[in-house]
């Protein structure tokens, strides 16, 4: 079930960069929480940011230095920049959203009612 809408995959070579996109504007999530999860084949999905109203982002070790999670309270998007990325981070990334006030990685799927669609993102060597 669609609840928030990505943007911003696609396909790069490795050591280069992407920005996913996530549309919230149905919900006022300024207070929530906000994540990005990625699922590589044959593996379970995985937060790999958080970015809570408070507390600074929170980051899996996987990425940590590489991506970078912002969101834009006015318009209700959040943001994922990925740099420097690696044939590894090759995943269907989903954001999610919840009013949970617990916000850092690594945050469970269940604890998330707000997803994205998913969006493919594929590094090449």
């Amino acid at each position: 079930q669609v609840q928030l809408v990505e943007s911003g995959g696609g396909t790069v070579q490795a050591g280069g960069s992407l920005r996913l996109s996530c549309d919230a504007s149905r919900y006022t999530f300024a207070s929530y929480c906000l994540a990005w999860f990625r699922q590589a084949l044959g593996k379970e999905r995985e937060a790999v940011a958080t970015l809570g109203r408070v507390r600074a982002p929170t980051y899996a070790d996987s990425v940590k230095g590489r991506f970078t999670i912002s969101k834009d309270n006015a318009k209700n998007i959040f943001s994922l920049q990925m740099n420097s990325l690696k044939p590894e981070d090759t995943a269907m990334y989903y954001c999610a959203a919840t009013s949970n006030y617990a916000c850092a990685v690594p945050m469970p799927v269940s604890g998330f009612p707000y997803w994205g669609q998913g969006t493919q993102v594929t590094v090449s060597s």
